[in-house]
């Protein structure tokens, strides 16, 4: 009787219909995750997104710092309050922005060198130039605003490689069933690294300077880079100290082909397919909202809510918090729902993403109309905890329609996604003359849940997780998503 194809599991028998290859991956070895190499760079690529949204992120806490009035004691003891950069908040909101000038001219350029170079390597060097060049920065603000502007732009420079060379590692490491987990894993690293990051930044800047920030998260960033270069490599084939029968999982049942030099990209596919413009619209939307709150949360808990600067710290951190935690709870469902065959893979991504944004926009809505210092935060906290979800969905969404080219479609997304991170901080600083002022902070928070329904409405018309025909591998023994689509009907 010839082999079958049946579903797949960590803890069941996977059988590949052309080879007829059978392979029993057993409890034992399941939930010992120090013996799966798979989780083990989940987890270093948990810790490089943490590095990445601290190193992104810490700048929000330390220009609190930096433009707040303090005491300056002179040689002949006169003691006056002074602020050591001077800044408005147009100025304010293009030292936020420019970041993103350089993020943005990366993320296409990231996909293509993920794809071409690997991707374990573009993420690593993606994440350590960032690291670098934040270690210059409070040199560079002490030149001159325009020296930190530059500064903050090449570091963007670095990091727009990071997320689109992140989906390649998983093209070659992520078994199909697994894909929205192992991604969960290590995207739900940026919302921890947000968490650490602003606490901590305004602890280090209370006791040792704002420089401080720069210094310590720098440092970290390139400690795990060392780490990284000894533990990853591009593919399981490659990994000399990965477990056998991991190797030949992995080989059997994953969908993406190995991503090298020879990968033709289908330029003209890519950039007229529905579902690429899709993911493309959803990113962007998305991340004006998050860029909004990322950049500016501080400064509303502090100048118009009137916390201090480590209460502010604090409860700016709450809704990564909760972001992290729906990202990974969003992960383990989806997988569930998709292991059970209840619903197809795209109406399980649909959902998720329809029910996030939807409970995004209605939050961030509420934060505005009971703006105050009781219930923004719980308000916010309640939204972010809506995006998490919703992020289970669209993170994981360019392995499903192209496994091959996820660096490249995510680097297409996150082009378009990043310009909100260009528009929306400049545009705040014209909107919010007086950092004081609640109506003006109001309007920022309607836009933004604006744009959340925005993406929960291209969600739910146009997201597929089919993949896509010029994506598919023809190759003798695979097993396409497609066909795993339409076993789940």
């Amino acid at each position: 009787m010839p082999p079958t194809k049946t579903d797949y599991d960590t803890n069941k028998v996977y059988t590949a219909v052309s080879t007829g290859y059978t392979l029993k991956h057993t409890g034992e070895f399941t939930w010992k995750i120090w013996n799966r190499k798979r989780y083990i760079i989940s987890i270093l690529t948990f810790f490089g997104f943490f590095n990445v949204f601290t190193l992104r992120s810490n700048i929000s806490i330390a220009l609190v710092d930096m433009i707040s009035l303090k005491n300056i004691t002179f040689p002949n003891t006169t003691v006056v309050e002074k602020k050591e950069f001077d800044w408005q908040p147009v100025q304010l909101g293009y030292v936020l922005s420019s970041f993103y000038y350089g993020y943005v001219l990366t993320q296409i350029l990231g996909g293509y060198l993920a794809a071409k170079f690997g991707g374990a390597k573009i993420y690593g060097i993606g994440i350590a130039g960032t690291a670098i060049f934040t270690l210059a920065t409070p040199w560079a603000a002490k030149t001159s605003i325009y020296c930190l502007i530059a500064i903050r732009t090449v570091e963007g420079l670095f990091e727009g490689v990071v997320y689109p060379s992140s989906m390649a590692i998983w093209a070659n490491w992520a078994p199909p069933l697994e894909k929205t987990r192992l991604t969960s894993i290590c995207l739900s690293g940026a919302y921890v690294g947000t968490v650490v990051a602003m606490p901590t930044s305004s602890l280090l800047a209370s006791y040792f300077g704002w420089e401080s920030i720069f210094y310590v998260f720098g440092g970290i960033a390139v400690l795990w880079y060392v780490i990284w270069l000894i533990v990853v490599r591009e593919s399981p084939s490659q990994d000399p100290r990965i477990h056998p029968d991991e190797l030949d999982y992995i080989s059997n049942a994953i969908v993406a082909t190995k991503t090298g030099k020879n990968t033709a990209i289908p330029w003209k596919a890519l950039l007229t397919s529905k579902s690429v413009w899709a993911i493309s619209i959803i990113l962007g939307a998305d991340n004006w909202s998050f860029h909004t709150l990322v950049a500016f949360l501080p400064q509303v808990m502090k100048y118009a809510l009137n916390f201090d600067l480590n209460e502010s710290g604090v409860l700016s951190a709450l809704p990564y918090v909760a972001m992290a935690v729906l990202m990974l709870l969003g992960g383990q469902i989806s997988d569930w729902f998709i292991r059970k065959k209840f619903i197809t893979v795209t109406n399980v991504r649909k959902a998720v993403t329809v029910i996030g944004f939807i409970g995004g926009s209605v939050s961030l809505f509420s934060s505005a109309e009971w703006l105050s210092p009781t219930l923004t935060p719980i308000f916010v906290v309640l939204g972010a905890t809506f995006r998490g979800f919703a992020l289970s969905g669209t993170s994981v969404n360019t392995l499903d329609i192209a496994p091959r080219f996820a660096s490249v479609i995510l680097g297409i997304g996150n082009t378009c996604a990043s310009i909100p991170g260009v528009v929306s901080p400049i545009l705040a600083g014209y909107i919010v003359k007086d950092l004081t002022n609640v109506d003006q902070w109001k309007i920022i928070f309607y836009i933004s849940s604006g744009m959340y329904l925005l993406a929960a409405a291209v969600s739910l018309l146009f997201l597929s997780a089919v993949e896509q025909p010029w994506a598919k591998n023809e190759e003798p023994g695979q097993i396409s998503e497609m066909e795993i689509e339409s076993t789940n009907v």
